[in-house]
């Protein structure tokens, strides 16, 4: 049986020190996270692009500060691909495409669901753990956080960016009308 089970309150040590729910062989190990980690990653874009944008609407604040600058994300973000895109129905974020105000609220709910979508999937990358070794479990983890991380930071970069642009559009709006 692949399933361990506990003995006086730990967790049983298998070969190599290994301390885990399920005792698989090494290579099968690495078959099942190379499956399983891109099914997690490519699973929370999808369903994420199928639940209603209502969801998601959250406000959008201009903040004072530079934004992006503190990490440069200008300078790296071009290089984060948009899964949001790899899917039908999904919206692409990789740039502004209007000024349009329904446009801009519609990108701004995208990037609350881009952002809810990656911290899910992080969260969900804990499920190897159940077969992986303590090493293992850490390579998954920094794994989970260098693909995530970059990508809600972005997320909230472009929320920063959509807030200006919202604030001077209304801005203009108002000028108009006056």
């Amino acid at each position: 049986s692949f399933v361990r089970t506990e003995k006086q309150g730990r967790m049983p040590r298998g070969k190599e020190g290994r301390s885990m729910i399920f005792e698989l062989p090494l290579v099968t190990i690495i078959l099942l996270n190379c499956a399983v980690l891109p099914a997690i990653q490519l699973g929370c874009a999808w369903g994420f692009t199928r639940l209603p944008a209502g969801w998601f609407a959250g406000e959008v604040k201009c903040r004072s500060g530079g934004g992006g600058s503190y990490f440069l994300i200008r300078k790296w973000k071009r290089w984060i691909p948009d899964g949001a895109s790899w899917f039908r129905g999904g919206f692409p974020k990789r740039s502004l495409e209007s000024m349009y105000p329904g446009y801009l609220r519609a990108f701004a709910v995208e990037t609350w669901r881009g952002e809810a979508c990656h911290w899910t999937a992080m969260a969900l990358c804990c499920i190897p753990f159940l077969w992986n070794p303590w090493w293992g479990c850490a390579v998954i983890a920094a794994y989970a956080l260098f693909a995530n991380v970059p990508c809600i930071l972005i997320q909230r970069h472009n929320r920063h960016r959509l807030g200006k642009v919202m604030a001077h559009s209304r801005a203009l709006a108002k000028s108009a009308r006056s």
